[in-house]
């Protein structure tokens, strides 16, 4: 409504609210300096708890009360700010003595020379909403960053919980009021009746947190957590709407408008009915009447229906139960088992009537003997070299500690009395749950924390075994088959039971013996390695010289057999040449005999040219002549002494 300062109008003619401006200012001014002083002691009394016990709940209680009051002292500030425009309006000499503006800090702060031209498209009380609403949520971040507080609350939380629910009884008396105040009298009344059940809100849920924050109870402290959602929420929604009137510059001749309403606050009522709210607003601000289209007439009819029909089949649907392929359901009807289902899709009752539990489907878990604790995270792996030193994960010697070794008790001699020693070993078991039907229900009803149970059998009759062992037959036995007879005992401790475990394997990774046995185990060792190795030295001698022998006689035997082979080649040629030649001579004659006179003297020309030939048949009718005479041959260096005379043979 706007209202002109110069119309000369008189005051009975106005509106009602302009007649009770000054009565509500009054109100205004009570309510908002009471909760400034009650929020700096709040304020004082959560640095002090910060400081002593952070990790309590009362940080996280103060910090909520005070977030909601801030959130409540912005939505006054802005209606208190109508009201002395209209008391001005009303009466201006007496609205003069009272300024439409913050005294104080603020008063300071909006007196600034460069503070003039922003509060000329600005409205300073735009910027007293935004900051309280703002400090509100930087409250209540700071408060979501600490530790999650501790349940325990004692008897101080009885008594904080019932001064709470006689300030919630308080504010919503005032709340009460304001609802049913007349519009035309107080139009803000009703807008700011929401922001009061939000603070009620505040209120009874943390009285509900305090009362019953006793014990391991964990779900107070996560309510307290979200009870601070309430008030950061209302908080985020009038900084945004200050934000927003930033672009509606002030005008001096028009009634301000209320711009801290919200509408997250006004939905806290019951029965809530949200759609109901829409369609106000929407009616109100842009003229659409959803009430007059068929459309949302229909679907406000259909909608129970519909979502009764929703409800149910989401209800039947919870009848189909998916069994993965790792796992195999059993499924309960009425609380009773009835069936082992295999992996797939099935179909039964639907809860609470039927329900479908998981259980392993042959997978295969390993087991150790040694301590349950939780082993540290394993620090950042480093790639090792071939040349480089062995890591620290290939480190299995006696002296190094092993979270999976388990010490054991076993009989032993000293100085010729019985005596115990302790042994460190490393079992481990390989185990599953049976496939057939009857394992699997065993595994989930009888048993109720599988590697528990199994660990404490495998204990018991480790120190069964054991007891009975010494140090010598422990080490002289076979691992393999004393892994064995674990094993069966073991199983037969779970079958005993009936608790649905197959055993599949039982490995005994290593076992430590005392200090004193292993560092003559270690001597037992060296003297047995350098005999092994001087065994295998001495071996790998006489093997070198046999196969030298055996070479060498292989090369002779090779060497005359192979020359008697030539000599009975040789023999045999000049044997079938002997017979060649007789078979020739008779064959041929005294034909023969020249041929063959010929052939032996050509060959005996060609092996020795410096030959005399004298033959009686060479020449025809002429007969040789023999010459007698000497014929020395000329000297010649390196020749023999004497020269020999040439002799003349005579062929007859």
């Amino acid at each position: 409504m706007s209202i002109n300062k110069a119309s000369g109008c008189d005051d009975v003619s106005k509106p009602l609210r302009f007649q009770s401006a000054a009565g509500h200012t009054r109100w205004l001014n009570g309510l908002i300096n009471g909760i400034m002083v009650i929020s700096s002691v709040l304020y004082l009394i959560l640095l002090m708890l910060y400081l002593i016990s952070p990790q309590s709940v009362w940080p996280w209680v103060t910090g909520n009360i005070m977030a909601a009051m801030w959130v409540c002292a912005a939505s006054l500030q802005c209606a208190r700010r109508i009201s002395r425009w209209r008391a001005q309006q009303f009466a201006p000499a007496v609205a003069t003595a009272t300024p439409d503006a913050p005294s104080g800090f603020f008063q300071r702060l909006i007196a600034r020379p460069w503070m003039r031209p922003v509060l000329r498209y600005v409205d300073a009380h735009v910027f007293f909403q935004a900051l309280p609403a703002l400090a509100a949520l930087l409250l209540i971040t700071l408060l979501w960053q600490l530790p999650l507080p501790a349940n325990e609350a004692g008897n101080a939380g009885l008594i904080a919980g019932s001064v709470f629910i006689l300030c919630a009884f308080a504010v919503l008396v005032l709340e009460r009021h304001w609802t049913l105040k007349n519009p035309l009298e107080w139009p803000e009344a009703a807008k700011l009746a929401p922001l009061m059940r939000m603070m009620i809100g505040v209120f009874l849920l943390t009285a509900l947190a305090l009362m019953f924050a006793r014990g391991d109870r964990v779900w107070p402290a996560h309510l307290l957590v979200l009870t601070g959602g309430l008030p950061a929420l209302v908080a985020l929604e009038l900084f945004l709407r200050a934000l927003m009137a930033v672009f509606s510059p002030p005008r001096e001749d028009k009634e301000p408008e209320f711009i801290a309403a919200s509408l997250l606050a006004a939905q806290i009522c019951w029965p809530p009915r949200p759609l109901q709210f829409v369609q106000n607003e929407l009616h109100q601000h842009f003229g659409i009447d959803l009430r007059q289209i068929w459309a949302f007439q229909f679907i406000r009819r259909a909608l129970l229906p519909l979502g009764a029909i929703l409800l149910l089949t989401g209800w039947l649907l919870t009848g189909i139960s998916e069994v993965p392929l790792t796992q195999r359901g059993i499924y309960e009807s009425f609380g009773k088992p009835v069936a082992v289902r295999q992996p797939g899709l099935h179909i039964g009752l639907p809860w609470p009537f039927g329900r479908t539990l998981m259980v392993d489907n042959g997978e295969v878990h390993e087991l150790t003997t040694g301590s349950e604790e939780p082993m540290p995270p394993a620090p950042a792996e480093v790639a090792d070299t071939a040349e480089g030193p062995a890591p620290e994960s290939a480190n299995r010697l006696w002296d190094s500690n092993h979270s999976s070794d388990k010490s054991q008790i076993i009989a032993s001699a000293s100085n010729d009395r019985q005596s115990f020693q302790i042994m460190d070993m490393d079992v481990r078991f390989v185990y599953r749950v049976a496939m057939n039907d009857n394992a699997a229900m065993a595994s989930l009803y009888h048993t109720e924390n599988m590697p528990v149970l199994i660990r404490s059998i495998a204990n018991q009759v480790l120190v069964h075994d054991f007891s009975s062992r010494t140090l010598d037959s422990l080490l002289g036995s076979e691992q393999t088959r004393l892994a064995a007879d674990i094993g069966r005992n073991v199983q037969a401790q779970l079958d005993h039971l009936n608790s649905g475990v197959e055993l599949l394997a039982t490995v005994i990774e290593s076992i430590h013996p005392p200090a004193g046995a292993a560092d003559a185990y270690h001597s037992v060792q060296a003297a047995q390695i350098l005999a092994q190795s001087a065994i295998a030295g001495e071996k790998g001698q006489a093997a070198q010289q046999l196969n030298a022998a055996q070479q060498f006689a292989r090369l002779a035997l090779d060497t005359a057999t192979a020359q008697s082979h030539e000599s009975r080649d040789q023999a045999q040629v000049m044997a079938l040449r002997s017979d060649a030649e007789n078979q020739a001579w008779q064959t041929g004659g005294q034909s023969f005999l020249t041929e063959r006179y010929f052939s032996q003297l050509i060959l005996a020309m060609q092996q020795h040219p410096k030959v005399l030939i004298v033959d009686h048949r060479i020449g025809g009718e002429t007969p040789p002549v023999l010459d007698l005479r000497n014929f020395t041959l000329p000297f010649t260096p390196g020749a023999d002494k004497a020269a020999h005379p040439v002799k003349a043979e005579t062929t007859r």
